[in-house]
């Protein structure tokens, strides 16, 4: 069957599925699903003095769920530490359901599987060596991607039943209660964290740092919390910047910022009170420098940003250009920081950032969002998930979720090095043509024609303004047409789109 975006959905995940049909969000009750709660009395203890004892005492057994968060990004201990215990003790056909995976878990993944302990996998994203290898077919099972909003939807309907959740905390005291801007390894907001910590059946924090009772601010309340573990070191927080979160000095994409910015500022968007998300990548990053001379010289103010969260954003908030912040997850240490001295950073969960099936997620309230693509086609349908040669290298985060803004803005290059970015139709559907309105390149811009009120503002602009087509028939006379990718039948992963529906899969390398 296929879908609204033409992809081709096989008949047997139609069981299971529904296909992606709209991005429109209808009124529904949902049921969500309370975690199973194991009384302490009076005279428990929580604090646990070895992974290997915590792990017997929540009653791991083979086929149940995990999970952890990616907070720490490529600074991360806590996931390797774990799961080598794990692996050691023999447990078998576990489903893994973090809120990401990165580059620093990606070995013990693969041998995890390799060796049976690990059969299931659903994440927002994999890239580097474990995307090679469920590219090319090494897990049994198709992986699930959900974007950060899709996850917590998931979460809370019981479709991701947690049955153990390992989090991370760079302090907690001895009965559960933590928080992430205090410590030897802060990492600011503990918004993914906070959603497990809600609806796991066990919940086991993880720290290097014990407090005394009672830790505050509270993130993470006791009352959620069945064990505490104190090991030597759970991360490096100067590696939570790493990898997408890289500041740009290329003029290419310090060009696209620059347009990126003259499409805000034009827009009708633009005003005091505004609010805006920008996305990881060079360009993305970069128009918060730009954005903040247009508001100083415009004498505008923006009510609050919003998703992950820079130190360039915490800036703005700090040089009184945004009212309040509202933080799900912190991109570099300076924005982890940011959140213990700034009491408008105010952190949120993922469910309140981004779930489709809440009573009002902030993504709602978006005015202009600023994300990135690997490809963007002539439909306007983006793909961050797989690269130029099909391998997962990419993650969905809440690209979905946050394209839903009044004004979303997609920031690529025409080309990088000899791939195009702008083609006629994507190798993966990840965020849907419907949620996007214009796209900035380095050469100029392409409204969406469904924006015929933003076709007129721009109509007698000085930024320049080409068809979609014209900008990939741009990219198609300098690298050429690319060659077809060439698939198995066999499928390796299932994109959902934020609401459930299957937006698209993701098959097999052809060797």
């Amino acid at each position: 069957m296929k879908n609204k975006v033409n992809r081709d959905i096989p008949d047997k995940f139609l069981t299971d599925y529904s296909v992606f049909e709209t991005t429109t969000i209808d009124h529904q009750k949902i049921d969500y699903k309370a975690p199973t709660v194991k009384v302490v009395s009076q005279k428990d203890t929580k604090l646990v003095h070895s992974i290997k004892e915590v792990i017997e005492k929540v009653g791991l057994e083979n086929g149940m769920t995990i999970s952890f968060h990616h907070h720490f990004r490529e600074g991360d201990y806590v996931f390797n530490q774990v799961m080598s215990v794990i692996k050691e003790m023999g447990f078998k056909d576990l489903t893994l359901a973090p809120s990401s995976l990165t580059n620093v878990m990606n070995d013990m993944v693969v041998e995890c599987i390799k060796s049976g302990v690990i059969t299931h996998i659903t994440s927002s994203g994999m890239r580097g060596s474990l995307g090679e290898f469920i590219s090319h077919g090494g897990l049994d099972n198709p992986v699930i991607l959900r974007s950060h909003g899709g996850r917590a939807r998931a979460v809370e309907q019981g479709e991701i039943k947690i049955d153990v959740a390992f989090l991370g905390v760079p302090n907690a005291d001895e009965y559960g209660n933590a928080n992430a801007i205090h410590g030897k390894a802060v990492f600011g907001s503990l918004g993914y964290a906070m959603v497990d910590a809600k609806y796991a059946d066990n919940v086991v924090l993880i720290t290097d740092t014990l407090v005394p009772y009672p830790c505050t601010p509270i993130s993470i309340p006791q009352t959620q919390v069945d064990y505490v573990v104190e090991v030597d070191e759970i991360g490096n927080p100067e590696k939570i910047g790493a990898g997408a979160t890289r500041f740009t000095k290329d003029p290419k994409e310090l060009k696209i910022a620059q347009l990126t910015n003259d499409v805000i500022t034009q827009s009708p968007y633009f005003k005091n009170g505004f609010s805006f998300q920008t996305g990881t990548g060079g360009a993305a990053l970069a128009v918060s420098r730009y954005l903040k001379e247009s508001m100083e010289k415009e004498n505008i103010k923006a009510s609050f940003a919003l998703g992950g969260i820079t130190k360039p954003t915490v800036d703005l908030l700090s040089e009184g250009f945004i009212e309040k912040v509202l933080d799900v997850q912190d991109f570099d240490k300076g924005a982890a920081l940011g959140m213990a001295e700034h009491e408008n950073q105010q952190e949120i969960d993922a469910s309140f950032y981004a779930d489709p099936f809440n009573k009002g997620a902030v993504v709602n309230q978006l005015d202009i969002v600023i994300l990135s693509a690997l490809e963007i086609d002539t439909k306007f349908n983006v793909n961050v998930m797989t690269g130029s040669d099909g391998v997962l290298r990419g993650a969905i985060g809440g690209h979905q979720d946050a394209a839903n803004a009044k004004l979303t803005i997609i920031t690529a290059p025409l080309v990088r090095g000899r791939i195009p970015t702008v083609v006629n139709d994507v190798t993966t559907v990840i965020t849907p043509g419907d949620s996007i309105d214009i796209l900035v390149t380095e050469v100029g811009i392409a409204i969406n024609p469904k924006r015929e009120d933003l076709k007129e503002i721009f109509a007698n602009s000085k930024v320049p303004v080409f068809t979609i087509e014209e900008l990939q028939q741009r990219a198609e006379k300098i690298v050429g047409v690319p060659e077809n990718l060439e698939f198995t039948d066999r499928v390796v992963a299932l994109v959902e789109y934020r609401d459930g529906t299957l937006i698209d899969i993701v098959k097999q390398i052809k060797e």
